[in-house]
Parts: C-alpha cells; sequence; structure tokens
C-alpha cells in the first residue's frame, strides 16, 4: 500500500480537464486507513501559498500560523490551481510532508485543496463531508516503518513505501523525521501516527503498534565479502583437532599415537 491519494475539491464548475478530479471526491481529505498496515504520509495545513516566480508557480512557500513552509505542487493540481484558485486568499491544503535528507527541515508536497463548501454543485455535499472549517489544521496522519527511536531526544524516524506507478517497477522509500514518546523497542514496527504540526516539526499526539516487521529476506544473497556455507548436513562433522591460525583443515596432520614400550623379559 501507498500513500493515500485523495482529489481536489473545486471552487468553481471545473473544466473538461479537471472532471475526473471533481468526479473523484472522497468523504474526508484523510480517509481512513484502507489496510491495516496501509502506509502513508498526508496532513492538511491552512494558508496561504506563494509562487517563487508568477510565472512558475509550482514552487513555492505556505504561509501558515506557524510560519512558511516550502512546497511545491505536484503536476496534478497545477491546472486547477491556475484556472480557478485565488492565491490572494488562504486555502486549505492537503499535503504530502517530507524531511529534507541534508538538513532534516519539513517541506511539503500539495496534492490538492479542500473547500467542498465551495462547489457549485449543492448536491454534492452531504452532512457527513466536513467543510474547510471543520477539518483539523496541522493535522498528519503518518504510517510505516520506524527506523530509528532515541528516547532521550525523543526523535522518530518513519520508513515509508510507496507503491509503483508502472508494473514492474520497483517500490521506492522514504523517510519522516518526528518527535515524540514511542514504547520500549519500537524500531521494526509498524505504527500508525498521528501527528500535529508545531514550529515546523510533526509532534506525535497518539501512537498505535501494528505489529513486527521482518527486515530478513528469505533466500536472500549473503552479505559482501563473505562466501555462503553449504555444508551437507547427511554427513558427519569430522571430530578431531581444530586446525591452528594460518594452516588450512587440508594440511593439519593427525597426531601420531605413541606406541606402548616393550616390557623387558624375566630372568
Amino acid at each position: 500500500m501507498s500513500e493515500s491519494t485523495h482529489p481536489l475539491s473545486s471552487p468553481v464548475t471545473p473544466s473538461s480537464e479537471d472532471q475526473e478530479a471533481t468526479q473523484k471526491i472522497r468523504q474526508h481529505p484523510i480517509p481512513p486507513a484502507s489496510h491495516p498496515r496501509q502506509y502513508r504520509a498526508i496532513g492538511i495545513v491552512r494558508g496561504k501559498y506563494t509562487p517563487e516566480d508568477p510565472e512558475l508557480i509550482s514552487k513555492g512557500a505556505i504561509a501558515t500560523a506557524d510560519g512558511d513552509i516550502e512546497a511545491v505542487l505536484l503536476g496534478r493540481v497545477i491546472s486547477l490551481i491556475k484556472n480557478h484558485i485565488d492565491l490572494d486568499q488562504e486555502h486549505v491544503w492537503v499535503v504530502y510532508p517530507r524531511t529534507r535528507q541534508d538538513d532534516n527541515h519539513l517541506h511539503l508536497q500539495i496534492l490538492g485543496i479542500w473547500e467542498p463548501e465551495t462547489l457549485d454543485d449543492p448536491d454534492a455535499l452531504t452532512e457527513s463531508i466536513p467543510t474547510s472549517d471543520q477539518v483539523e489544521d496541522g493535522y498528519f496522519s503518518i504510517r510505516g516503518q520506524v527506523v530509528f527511536y532515541d528516547a532521550e531526544s525523543k526523535k522518530v524516524i518513519v520508513k515509508i513505501r510507496q507503491s509503483p506507478k508502472k508494473p514492474g517497477e520497483k517500490p521506492k522509500f522514504f523517510k519522516i523525521q518526528l518527535v515524540g514518546a514511542l514504547p520500549e523497542r519500537p524500531v521494526n514496527h509498524f505504527y500508525d501516527l498521528q501527528a500535529k504540526l508545531l514550529d515546523q516539526v510533526l509532534m506525535i499526539q497518539t501512537c498505535e503498534d501494528m505489529g513486527y516487521v521482518g527486515t530478513r529476506r528469505k533466500g536472500g544473497k549473503p552479505s559482501p565479502g563473505r562466501k555462503p556455507f553449504n555444508r551437507d548436513k547427511s554427513k558427519p562433522r569430522p571430530v578431531g583437532d581444530r586446525p591452528s591460525e594460518g594452516h588450512s583443515e587440508a594440511t593439519v596432520r593427525a597426531r601420531p599415537v605413541p606406541r606402548p614400550k616393550p616390557k623387558d623379559s624375566e630372568g
């Protein structure tokens, strides 16, 4: 399983190229996990997005109550935002969080906005769909394998698996850094974490251990520099003196057995 994805909610009747995105609207910007071990890293951030270059809106920052956070627009949302979204206003953004490997800073990938109350078709809304004012600002759902935990600093690193986009491709992985307390020995366990964005840090609010994640592959390749040892278990193990250092087993000779001395004849 991969990160949960969901569509944009458009504030006006969408153009033909945006029809598909609008038709996929869901009941909540972050729906419940579809599988107990569904990997994902997704969140909700309210703020004003400002591109670095007005001619190239795909890269910029979101001005939030928590400060400015670097962000990029994913390709699937650029057309809708260009045609229908007023970037001079605040919006509720649905984002993928990422942790930079070089400085551990948080940055965001914007995959959509959540404003169902501004849809042109009122019949598309139900009481079960929260409005943009009803969703929790700064809420993040992180589900993955804990690969590092320091109880003193409460630093947590979670590995997220991304499903291949094309058949035959290998899955990709990335890591998210959070801060919070976990139970003892959480490494290599799959955790369902609910986090809150505070001071541009994902702070763990609740955690649920979903079980151990195996790290050894059956029939895996041996470690580099080591030759596999395939002794035939049907044959008995040789018994004898162990070879000394610097000598192979083939060059070690068995110690001669001393013969008893002949007894002196009487008389």
